[in-house]
């Protein structure tokens, strides 16, 4: 069913055929070799405003964004010129510098978070966020939710992300790991329980809790789908440090994108540690954790848990990412702007795809948004099994027939797509337009 109308993507397809020569599967991380959805990834020559131009020439509106950090729209003037003069200083000095202070007085006060430490990837900052409770409380277990993904540390690919929805299902509170080459020893350290199950939370800290340095989890999840947490499991997350446990947001995805204070802002809660990526460095390589001074404390060189990273505080990434915060503070009418639109592309899809007979259920908040392959009513979309039962194949389906029209959504159905406060009606008129196309092809095929 595919509706290619693009020129050309053979310069794409050819250096995918290189880059397998070199890479493994041709690209440096998994969802961009477009595994589940078929055909060859684009390869991309340049990005501004709400744009990609792939090396065949083809404009494609972008809902990835860089998964998550260009909320201001790639090549933004600021965040340009602030990179610009930071690199006629130098690219990385191994010691510290202005930059990496003022992007931390500005991220404390801000978010609140007491104390900051900056890394290079959110890997990094969810990795050492646990190794700090693990420290800091002197126990060894930690609990996650299934479907969440918190980086690529072998702690944590456990039951872990879109991938897993490929697979096997687990069993509550087992340790399976979701990739090969994580011994199943350093898998059972790790408990899992049901994101947005209550009962489920409060169960397992009432056996296990005494044994738990931490719970870590997604605000709102973007790696089963966009899962918006209910009241009720909120309550039970805050509930956990009555345990003794460390409540740990991973905001990697989530902050300062939800609002300027991230989802822990928007949705009220107050975790011990938080840990950001993405926006805080602009779109370059950044990372960090943070939250109370007690328990940062705890950190070397200050105390006995160490971590330590030679590129750490770059000042090109500070400089992207103080550029970022400046101008969302001083413009913050741009969340409403960026809740505006992503309203209006969750209508036009719901409504392009009823017309065409095609099942689907959206979740959206703030600018992030997974349309679900499903009949679902809306909001009844929560957990990971819920959103396990997406028709792959439709979305797959869907998906190409958008990239052929020129729209770039994220290659997985279990992704958010991300808007950015470049995108506007004409580039919103032009995507429903491609998905009324795309629904109507979808639903001829049923």
């Amino acid at each position: 069913m595919t509706t290619e109308t693009l020129p050309s993507s053979a310069q794409s397809a050819a250096l995918f055929a290189r880059a397998r020569a070199v890479t493994p599967g041709g690209v440096n991380s998994p969802v961009r070799a477009f595994k589940s959805v078929g055909g060859s990834p684009r390869f991309i020559r340049e990005a501004h405003g709400a744009y990609l131009t792939d090396v065949d020439g083809n404009r494609l509106v972008d809902y990835i964004g860089s998964w998550g950090p260009m909320i201001l729209g790639h090549d933004h003037p600021a965040v340009r010129q602030a990179i610009s003069e930071a690199l006629a200083g130098g690219t990385s000095f191994g010691a510290p510098g202005e930059r990496e202070v003022r992007l931390a007085e500005a991220v404390t006060r801000i978010t609140g978070a007491e104390r900051v430490r900056f890394v290079n990837s959110g890997t990094e900052a969810t990795m050492s966020a646990l190794r700090l409770a693990r420290g800091f409380t002197g126990r060894k277990f930690i609990v996650k939710f299934r479907g969440n993904y918190h980086g690529h540390a072998d702690g944590l690919l456990v039951e872990a992300g879109s991938g897993l929805l490929t697979n096997a299902e687990g069993t509550l509170g087992t340790s399976a790991p979701s990739s090969a080459g994580v011994p199943g020893e350093y898998a059972q350290l790790t408990l899992v329980s049901e994101y947005n199950d209550p009962a489920a939370l409060d169960a397992l800290m009432a056996e296990r809790g005494h044994e738990v340095a931490a719970v870590i989890f997604e605000p709102v999840v973007g790696n089963a789908g966009v899962l918006i947490p209910t009241p009720e499991f909120l309550a039970a997350l805050h509930r956990v440090r009555e345990r003794g446990a460390l409540l740990i947001a991973d905001e990697v995805m989530t902050g300062f994108r939800l609002s300027l204070r991230g989802a822990t802002g928007l949705l009220g809660l107050t975790p011990d540690l938080i840990c950001w990526g993405k926006i805080i460095g602009g779109g370059l390589p950044v990372g960090a954790y943070g939250g109370r001074a007690d328990v940062m404390d705890f950190v070397s060189p200050q105390g006995p848990v160490y971590q330590a990273g030679t590129l750490s505080g770059n000042p090109l990434a500070m400089a992207a990412g103080l550029a970022t915060l400046e101008v969302l503070e001083g413009t913050p009418e741009v969340y409403t702007r960026l809740e505006s639109y992503t309203s209006e592309l969750a209508a036009g899809l719901k409504a392009a795809a009823r017309e065409a007979g095609v099942p689907l259920s959206v979740n959206h908040i703030g600018s992030m948004l997974t349309a679900f392959h499903q009949e679902a009513p809306d909001g009844s979309i929560r957990t990971y099994a819920d959103a396990a039962r997406s028709d792959t194949a439709a979305f797959a389906a869907w998906f190409q027939s958008m990239l052929g029209q020129g729209i770039y959504w994220a290659p997985s159905q279990f992704e958010s797509i991300f808007v950015s406060a470049a995108h506007t009606d004409t580039e919103l008129n032009a995507t429903l337009g491609a998905a009324r196309t795309a629904y109507r092809s979808l639903g001829g095929t049923r």
